[in-house]
């Protein structure tokens, strides 16, 4: 008996009014489709992106080379060099970040004590040669320069919501 009601739902074609049907509930429905260069929708204080190194106000860099974010990184795409200054402070000599290899999961955030990686909203990003996807210190202390009022405001809500 089974065989023979399946026979018959394919015979009468249930399948396909049931997905015009969907399509005909939908079809005169306000569109919510976004035109994405000109339009942009709604971003996450917590959306995480390019990554970024901050500077303290005085325009030093926050990394102090503890290489906390190093070791949590669970993609192994952070690498970082140190050596001790004249004033006996550590700070990096080689930052890099593989943006291959990144998953962006946050955790090199979370884990720096002073704040120095963080992950902007910057989503639109691309790399038209081979090596661009390896971030050096340099660009990215150029990245959070260019980001920090938004990272700081960020920062400040998310302070907030704790």
């Amino acid at each position: 008996m089974d065989r023979f009601g399946n026979f018959l739902k394919s015979l009468s074609l249930s399948e396909m009014r049931k997905g015009l049907g969907v399509t005909g509930r939908y079809l005169f429905k306000r569109k919510i489709t976004v035109q994405y260069p000109e339009e942009k929708t709604p971003q996450s204080n917590r959306f995480r992106g390019l990554h970024a190194l901050r500077r303290y106000p005085n325009g030093e860099e926050r990394c102090i080379a503890c290489k906390l974010c190093e070791a949590v990184c669970p993609a192994l795409a952070i690498t970082i060099e140190a050596e001790e200054r004249a004033d006996g402070t550590r700070r990096t000599t080689r930052y890099d970040i593989d943006l291959f290899k990144c998953i962006y999961c946050g955790f090199c955030e979370e884990s720096c004590p002073v704040d120095s990686i963080v992950e902007t909203r910057n989503f639109e990003y691309s790399f038209e040669n081979r090596g661009e996807n390896v971030m050096t210190k340099q660009m990215l202390l150029e990245i959070g320069d260019k980001y920090e009022e938004q990272i700081a405001k960020d920062r400040m809500q998310d302070a907030a919501y704790r």
